[in-house]
């Protein structure tokens, strides 16, 4: 589980990335893989299945977020 983890948070990062980046009307995702359409939906694919993959899961994933005992 910990290489889903790592794998979704880093194509998170890359799709928070390239966000930021179209402000300034650059495409990281198209950059990376070109000319091909089917490629680049599929990149896009797997960064949204990463962000959700990340929401369900952040909680038991979360040292942050974890329930402390009260004192």
């Amino acid at each position: 589980m910990k290489f889903l983890h790592m794998l979704s948070f880093i194509l998170v990062v890359i799709g928070g990335l390239n966000w930021g980046l179209v402000a300034f009307k650059f495409n990281l995702v198209t950059t990376l893989v070109g000319k091909w359409p089917s490629v680049e939906m599929l990149v896009y694919l797997l960064v949204g299945l990463s962000a959700l993959y990340l929401l369900l899961t952040h909680k038991k994933d979360c040292k942050v977020c974890e329930t402390k005992p009260a004192m």
